[in-house]
């Protein structure tokens, strides 16, 4: 069975990343990665709008480029960005200074000093360098909701018994998630109101 909560050594063997926050605090970060969409992310705006929930968006700089107007729309209605590389690279795949120059680029559609990898992955070295500049944002749960193997009845059930206060979520605005988001977002939204848990941006550091 695939992980949906990460185990907690990642956090004593990756310490350079923030893997989740305080649980004396009773707030989770629900995030979004590859976005904005012209599809989806729109609607997904409208129903945190609607619940009154923020949430913090790792956009892909390419997307960003594409859709300056959702980025704009995403800061007004009070969520926060994040960098998510210009075109989606892994970076244990992608040689250094390829990488590195693909989030300088992507900093130019993204103003911001957070920074989530692709796939979660990336070389120590790309660590390091971009510690100078960024705070590595990874997760403390999964949605899966990328993947169509897995029914949605199963991640809401492995959400009801492991999010908790500190927690970072992922969830996807691609168009390859769209269908499964639009089920699965307004049930996990309930889920953790009905644990009377508050949603949170994540800030960047000045």
């Amino acid at each position: 069975m695939k992980l949906f909560k990460t185990p907690r050594f990642f956090r004593w063997i990756f310490p350079n990343k923030t893997w989740g926050f305080s649980r004396l605090e009773n707030t989770v970060y629900l995030t979004f990665d590859d976005g904005p969409d012209p599809q989806i992310t729109p609607w997904i705006l409208d129903l945190l709008k609607e619940r009154n929930i923020q949430a913090t968006f790792f956009c892909v700089g390419a997307n960003a480029e594409k859709s300056r107007d959702l980025i704009k729309r995403i800061l007004s209605e009070g969520h926060s960005i994040g960098n998510h590389s210009m075109r989606h690279e892994k970076g244990v795949k992608t040689a250094n200074n390829v990488y590195l120059e693909s989030v300088r680029e992507a900093h130019g559609h993204i103003s911001s000093t957070l920074f989530r990898p692709p796939y979660g992955r990336l070389k120590i070295s790309q660590t390091w360098e971009l510690k100078k500049e960024y705070e590595i944002i990874m997760w403390s749960w999964l949605s899966y909701d990328f993947d169509h193997r897995i029914p949605l009845e199963t991640i809401l059930s492995k959400a009801q018994k492991q999010i908790k206060a500190g927690d970072i979520l992922v969830l996807h605005d691609n168009p390859k998630c769209a269908d499964r988001v639009k089920v699965l977002l307004p049930q996990l939204i309930d889920i953790i109101l009905d644990k009377k848990l508050v949603f949170r941006v994540i800030e960047q550091k000045a």
